[in-house]
């Protein structure tokens, strides 16, 4: 768990301190917590691409195709369960 010490407006805090009331919450490092992983879901926080698989698209788009083979040699190459 990280621990950090952050300053925030009255507006903030009156928002940390209704979301502590309304889930029933112990303190706002719980409010906090509930307000990031709502934004997650609402936004779908996504993994950034690699700038070598983007590299990959562009040749194939340009014409110079890449050999994979089997899903499986797809998964190994680009890193994928």
């Amino acid at each position: 768990m990280v621990k950090a010490i952050v300053d925030i407006d009255e507006d903030a805090n009156k928002v940390l301190n209704h979301l502590k009331a309304e889930y029933g919450l112990k303190d706002k490092s719980q409010a906090i917590n509930v307000l990031a992983k709502e934004f997650k879901r609402i936004v779908r926080v996504e993994p950034e691409i690699r700038p070598e698989y983007i590299e990959k698209l562009k040749k194939i788009q340009n014409g110079k195709h890449v050999r994979i083979g089997s899903i499986g040699d797809f998964r190994k190459r680009y890193g994928l369960k």
